[in-house]
């Protein structure tokens, strides 16, 4: 078994080593979040781009840079110094797939109102987070539902529920850009342990998770996710989600090829 371990690490490194660099980024909506050197910016861009990354890419680069043209070229300043009534009329417009003006703007008056409380996003999440927690979904629960909450709808297509069962795709997305820290992510939230982290599950990891045998369920949901990442972290116990963004490329680039990759295994 440790022989079969340390033969998928090295396979898993190797890929990493080729594509963990910006060059491969785009388009991803990681991308917006190079041009904010300011935590405070940094962290409510990823929280707009994260949310947003579902459908089709072009779209949602094109979605997040119609939120961010407005917001620019300080985000939270845009967002600390306006009232809700002119946030949903600058955004009454805006279409993203089920994502409607009205979620956009109710979750932005969430993050400003969670802000006011506490200062940052980063010291929202902290409220919740506990080193003792197996991993970071307890801490997610906790700020995903104080979002929800304090942005006053009841149902919002940008704000998912961990206590529903959902995998979190865009929320763990979120955490993992905010978190880890190397070529490509580029982090700030430097008390949240990236050991804690969860794979992002979406359709790519999922087929890759499954190919690789690391879980045998069927549903693509919280456990589905938490199953993969158990397989990753006793590849690498320090930082399970560290080969995600390298593993998700097979699937997204043209050259990108799952099949090819897990045959060579």
């Amino acid at each position: 078994m440790k022989k079969t371990i340390s033969n998928l690490k090295e396979k898993l490194d190797e890929l990493y080593s080729y594509y963990n660099k910006k060059e491969f980024v785009h388009p991803d909506p990681l991308e917006f979040l190079y041009d904010y050197k300011d935590i405070h910016d940094r962290e409510l861009v990823a929280l707009i781009a994260s949310s947003l990354a579902y459908g089709r890419v072009a779209q949602i680069l094109k979605s997040v840079s119609t939120i961010l043209n407005a917001m620019n070229p300080s985000p939270a300043s845009f967002l600390m110094n306006i009232s809700y009534d002119r946030l949903n009329k600058i955004f009454r417009n805006f279409k993203h797939r089920f994502t409607t003006g009205e979620h956009i703007s109710m979750m932005l008056i969430g993050a400003k109102r969670m802000i006011e409380e506490e200062g940052s996003l980063y010291q929202a999440f902290l409220n919740g987070y506990k080193d003792t927690d197996e991993n970071i979904i307890p801490a997610l629960s906790v700020f995903v539902e104080r979002l929800n909450e304090v942005s006053g709808q009841e149902k919002n297509s940008l704000i998912s529920l961990p206590c529903r069962g959902s995998a979190c795709k865009r929320h763990h997305l979120f955490l993992r850009w905010m978190v880890r820290k190397d070529p490509v992510d580029p982090g700030g939230w430097e008390k949240v342990d990236p050991a804690k982290l969860v794979i992002p599950l979406d359709t790519h990891m999922y087929n890759i998770g499954t190919g690789l045998k690391f879980t045998a369920r069927k549903q693509a949901d919280m456990r589905t996710a938490v199953e993969i990442t158990g397989a990753f972290k006793k590849i690498v116990p320090e930082d399970p989600v560290k080969y995600d963004f390298s593993l998700t490329r097979l699937g997204i680039r043209k050259e990108g090829n799952p099949a090819l990759f897990l045959n060579s295994l």
